[in-house]
């Protein structure tokens, strides 16, 4: 049983494994590796967090994702988008809080991938995705203002309109030779593949890590006076840390569940829609629940070591397929090697301003952003436009836990009214032989709790003076105990007034409902024809024997 739940991609991969695959997955991991240190710094203190707590999750997280997770290319670390949640709960509750919180959504992650939900992930709509993606990005973009301004402020406060007070009342003290150094940093980023095109060779070097170096150097060799690493934490230290577990009291577990859940499910999300991206690059399927299995072990791991949340990162899983990485193998080497580059260059990154990684970050917030899917929101329906700009907006004013809720919630209730919209009841024109005593309707659809109000209309007093009623099922293709109810409601209202019900053309799922629900043997046997032809004649015969009793 275990051994079917548990199936890391990187065992399969090793069958048939090549020396050439393997130069290829070294290539991959050192570029990798090389490309998550700006990153892993820039989106740690991004999140009110020290440059080491990022770099030893990058390398925890990322070489357990690597070694146990169900795809063969997933690179792992921190992202982007744990940003606004991971700086949120280190303002309310401390970094302590934060690792306890991690790990409880470690947890979660990994019940998730032992129970099989993987899948499950998948029916979250693209509308809510893009909006919280987009709205994850604005947040990330403004969380960087005070490092890119230099602005002096101690803390800005997690909350959207708290933040902005905060920063406009700091404005007028912004630092013009940190913002032209941002400014620069920023701009050449950006317009970093454009310069490949004259520039060949830097397409071998990672965008962030040009920037950071050529940012440093100019902070250096022009002896900015701008703030540091080493000016705000001290630099990085290159001992392993001891693991140690956080310290956290039972009355703040409950205040953790909502993070941890959000944690949870963000990680979730991110991971197996960049491993989903992945499968297309690479003609791959992944494992869904080894990936959550990977993803749930990840963040329990990565706080023993200062880390914070880690999720599957899709710009360096698609960096890593593109220098030809096609086994877990990379992964791994992209953990030994940001392992060694702390061991050996940590003093360095002491020099490292905090203007160029809020630069960094903010140009990853500018790429990871769906700006399209907005441009185009005239294009679709009213119900992708709400739900979408909904969750967009919470997501920016609010919380992500709150813009997914509602926005799942929004996508529920549009849903069951697009479904209940789709259920149709048309009277049907019956052949001229037919007795004026009957009338025959048609039930199409999905007889539904949103739907129920469809078949009210058969009560009204004018259609039951007929002595027969039709109801054709045959296109009804879903009912649900509400429209059950509703279908027994009509039965008992007839009966009142008169009329026999009769069905015609029940379908298998609706028909095995009401036959254990008692409503067929309710109804009668005799009142259920296999279709319209067999109603009608049963119709007609039920009618000759009412005349021939009141005849007696």
């Amino acid at each position: 049983m275990l051994s079917q739940l548990f199936q890391p991609k990187l065992l399969s991969s090793l069958r048939g494994y090549s020396r050439q695959q393997f130069g290829l997955d070294l290539a991959a991991g050192l570029t990798v590796g090389v490309l998550a240190l700006p990153l892993a710094m820039a989106f740690a203190i991004a999140s009110g967090c020290s440059p080491s707590s990022g770099i030893w999750t990058a390398i925890v997280a990322g070489l357990l994702i690597s070694l146990l997770g169900g795809s063969r290319v997933q690179i792992g670390g921190p992202t982007g988008a744990f940003i606004p949640i991971v700086y949120g709960i280190v303002t309310v509750h401390g970094m302590g809080q934060l690792q306890a919180a991690t790990m409880l959504a470690g947890a979660i992650l990994l019940l998730m991938g032992l129970s099989r939900l993987g899948q499950l992930i998948r029916f979250i709509p693209v509308t809510v995705v893009i909006g919280f993606t987009n709205g994850i990005a604005v947040v990330i973009f403004l969380a960087q203002i005070k490092d890119f301004f230099g602005l002096p402020v101690a803390q800005v406060p997690a909350e959207f309109f708290q933040r902005a007070q905060v920063l406009l009342q700091a404005a007028p003290q912004f630092d013009l030779v940190t913002t032209l150094l941002a400014s620069g940093c920023l701009v050449f980023l950006l317009l970093y593949n454009r310069l490949t095109l004259f520039l060949p060779w830097l397409a071998r070097i990672p965008g962030p890590l040009t920037t950071l170096v050529l940012g440093t150097l100019a902070a250096i060799v022009l002896d900015l006076p701008v703030a540091t690493i080493g000016s705000r934490f001290g630099g990085i230290s290159a001992e392993l840390p001891a693991p140690a577990l956080p310290s956290i009291s039972l009355h703040h577990i409950g205040a953790l569940i909502s993070p941890a859940i959000t944690i949870a499910l963000l990680g979730a999300i991110e991971s197996l829609l960049s491993a989903r991206v992945a499968d297309g690059q690479i003609d791959d399927q992944h494992d869904p629940n080894q990936e959550l299995i990977a993803q749930g072990l990840a963040n329990l791991c990565a706080p023993l070591f200062g880390g914070i949340a880690a999720t599957g990162a899709i710009a360096r899983t698609s960096t890593n397929i593109r220098c030809g990485g096609r086994t877990p193998i990379a992964g791994i080497v992209h953990a030994v090697v940001l392992l060694l580059i702390v061991v050996v260059a940590a003093p360095l990154a002491a020099h490292v301003p905090l203007a160029v990684l809020a630069a960094i970050v903010m140009a990853v917030a500018l790429h990871m952003g769906d700006w399209a899917a907005l441009r185009e929101l005239h294009r679709y329906s009213w119900n992708y436009r709400s739900i979408l700009l909904s969750t967009f907006i919470l997501t920016v004013l609010f919380d992500l836990t709150i813009a997914v809720e509602i926005g799942m919630v929004l996508a529920c209730l549009l849903f069951i009214y697009r479904i209940a919209d789709l259920t149709r009841l048309e009277l049907l024109t019956l052949p001229s032989s037919a007795s004026p005593e009957i009338s025959a309707w048609r039930l199409s659809g999905s007889l539904f709790f949103g739907a129920v109000n469809k078949i009210e209309a058969l009560i009204q007093p004018g259609l039951a003076q007929k002595k027969v009623l039709i109801l054709d099922l045959s296109q009804l293709f879903q009912l649900d105990t509400s429209g059950l109810e509703a279908l027994q409601n009509l039965q008992r209202q007839l009966h009142k007034q008169g009329c026999q019900l009769l069905c015609c053309g029940v379908l298998p799922q609706p028909a095995s409902l009401m036959q254990r629900s008692g409503f067929t043997q309710q109804l009668g046997a005799q009142w259920l024809s296999p279709d319209l032809h067999a109603a009608l004649a049963s119709a007609e015969q039920y009618l000759k024997q009412e005349l021939v009793g009141i005849a007696l």
